[in-house]
């Protein structure tokens, strides 16, 4: 394994939202406890960029033979192998297929532990720290079990309340609504059709022309940028943000 203050992992964010994201994923990988020590990769501001001597350009294609012997050695595709090997996206759902939910222990391995409590236990995540609150990048958001398609950034707003919020649904056959009592409060729950996760609530103080309000957890969704839908295997959305 290569050692030394030269290895070290680092970085380096040019503006805040990619700050927040990287002090986001930090935290979760720390609370997940996959790692018996805490998570030493420094979160640094961009400042200048240096780029390595010719001889280092594109080592792995001019030297292939020795990149590989000394890949090999130093451990690394086995630490990955190791420590990642399970740490796979779920498959995109195919039109009109359903899936069979994992079960609770590969889910647990899956998920961090802020998306199991939320899509597992109906959990709740604080509003204005989760990934996607005010998340303006075109592109779907998914179930982070499932993977089937569930909200498009194009009927997103900002309600507020530091949660995500979607006017309607991408695909109102993925979503299902069903009577929550907890609380002592009358609430409509939300959940994904084929991953059974709990997603939100949804409520009739949204924006016309639905008046409805989709609020949605991040911990329950991955988002799919508008340029990866096609290789993702979400092609057929790709259409709702070339419409003129």
């Amino acid at each position: 394994m290569d050692r030394g203050p030269q290895y070290r992992s680092a970085i380096f964010y040019h503006d805040e939202d990619q700050k927040r994201l990287a002090e986001l994923s930090k935290e979760y990988l720390n609370n997940s406890k996959k790692f018996n020590k805490p998570i030493s990769t420094e979160i640094l501001k961009f400042t200048k960029f240096f780029e390595a001597e010719e001889y280092h350009q594109d080592y792995y294609k001019k030297h292939s033979f020795k990149y590989q012997f000394y890949r090999s050695g130093s451990g690394r595709d086995q630490f990955l192998t190791q420590t990642w090997e399970k740490e796979k996206e779920p498959p995109a759902l195919e039109k009109g297929k359903t899936i069979k939910k994992p079960d609770n222990a590969t889910l647990k391995k899956r998920l961090i532990p802020l998306q199991y409590e939320v899509t597992q236990k109906e959990g709740t995540e604080p509003p204005f720290k989760n990934e996607y609150w005010d998340h303006k990048k075109p592109g779907i958001y998914v179930d982070i079990v499932s993977g089937e398609p569930l909200f498009s950034s194009l009927d997103k707003f900002d309600s507020g309340t530091g949660w995500p919020s979607f006017t309607k649904p991408l695909a109102k056959d993925n979503i299902i609504e069903k009577e929550d009592k907890s609380f002592f409060m009358k609430r409509t729950e939300v959940r994904s059709k084929s991953g059974d996760s709990h997603l939100g609530h949804v409520f009739d103080d949204g924006p016309k022309p639905t008046g409805i309000r989709y609020c949605i957890n991040s911990a329950a969704l991955r988002f799919i940028p508008k340029e990866d839908l096609e290789k993702e295997g979400y092609g057929e959305y790709l259409k709702l943000f070339t419409q003129k």
